[in-house]
């Protein structure tokens, strides 16, 4: 076990003053809803770019830090793109933890945000950004280490930037994640994973309306069995090469059995929401991933499948809390069983998003 998780585990588990309340503890049930009661995900509030257009910032090692919680799927999406293509210098990053209503703390004993700026809360950064702020600081978000202010906190980009933006600062070897000839139709995918599979999970759990969360669930079962068929042929999904889908797709499956699953399930009843494994391609895909550099031991730990150096697991996502769960061991062996895949290529053409030209009716670079 690493350093790095035992300072985490040590953070989590301080006391402070005002205490932080579980990440249960979710104020998107009350504020980001439909009149019908389905879940509707507030929008970025710094939805800038890297590059050399206007408004844009450049791409500059050293100058930016990425702050966000391991245990955030949107988060852990970034921190597999700058392992793959070896921007850890490049891009440091400074963990969150402990959410609560004053948003995010800092970590204060992994990077020097805490110590520049005199304090460990993230809001700390969106109110020197826009005075008066009010909302809610999300995980990730990327500030400049020099001015103190929020850069970005898209999501949607910050991995596509690293990989195309950033890549003069790849190591040598590093996968193209975002290749020119494929992009059209990897943002479309991309699309499609975000509103139906990435997002699926907490249109069921913040939905407050039970139809509404009956609804996100088939439809985040029907993509599942898509991918799957997609995948029986294909080692990955545009056939041959990792490229930036995988790594969405993969950061709701790998946390899916022993996070979202288990209150998917508590909602919807226990016999009504399958399993990762019954989607035996998509199981095989996901194994694939995991054992060629998708995870870390401290992503192992906020995932919930190696404890801490004091012998005890994290509740890493909040919604399992209280729940039963499978036993971690037996995950983590089940994890690192050989997925047998090594041997597929397939095309990376397929009948999904983007298939009859339809990738050029739109623009969401």
């Amino acid at each position: 076990m690493t350093a790095v998780v035992a300072d985490l585990e040590t953070e989590l588990n301080t006391e402070h003053p005002e205490p932080a309340e579980t990440t249960a503890s979710f104020p998107e049930t009350n504020t980001e809803q439909t009149p019908d009661g389905a879940f509707r995900r507030q929008r970025n509030l710094f939805p800038v770019r890297f590059g050399d257009g206007p408004g844009q910032y450049p791409a500059e090692p050293g100058r930016y830090r990425l702050l966000g919680s391991v245990s955030c799927g949107w988060c852990r999406r970034q921190l597999i793109a700058i392992r793959l293509l070896g921007l850890e210098e490049a891009l440091p990053f400074v963990p969150l933890y402990g959410r609560d209503g004053a948003g995010w703390r800092i970590s204060e004993t992994q990077g020097d945000v805490v110590q520049k700026w005199g304090s460990d809360r993230l809001n700390s950064f969106y109110e020197r950004t826009v005075p008066g702020f009010t909302g809610r600081g999300t995980s990730p978000t990327i500030i400049d280490i020099e001015t103190g202010k929020v850069v970005t906190n898209s999501y949607h980009t910050i991995d596509l930037d690293l990989a195309s933006v950033w890549k003069p600062f790849h190591k040598a070897g590093a996968p193209d994640l975002y290749p020119e000839e494929l992009q059209a139709e990897i943002n479309l995918l991309n699309q499609q994973i975000f509103d139906d599979v990435n997002n699926g999970t907490y249109k069921v759990i913040f939905a407050t309306n039970p139809q509404a969360a009956r609804a996100a669930l088939g439809i985040f079962e029907a993509r599942l069995a898509d991918y799957d068929f997609r995948l029986d042929s294909r080692r990955y999904l545009f056939g041959d090469r990792i490229t930036d889908s995988d790594i969405r797709l993969f950061q709701t499956l790998s946390s899916f059995e022993r996070g979202y699953r288990p209150r998917l399930a508590a909602i919807l009843g226990e016999g009504n929401v399958k399993h990762l494994q019954d989607f035996g391609n998509l199981w095989d895909y996901a194994r694939d991933l995991f054992q060629h550099g998708f995870v870390d031991d401290r992503e192992l730990y906020f995932l919930n499948l190696l404890p801490g150096p004091s012998g005890e697991y994290v509740q890493g996502l909040g919604f399992a809390e209280g729940l039963d769960l499978p036993d971690a061991a037996e995950a983590l062996a089940a994890w690192r069983q050989p997925s047998g895949r090594e041997d597929l290529a397939g095309s990376p053409l397929y009948s999904g998003p983007g298939s009859g030209g339809s990738f050029e009716l739109w623009n969401l670079k």
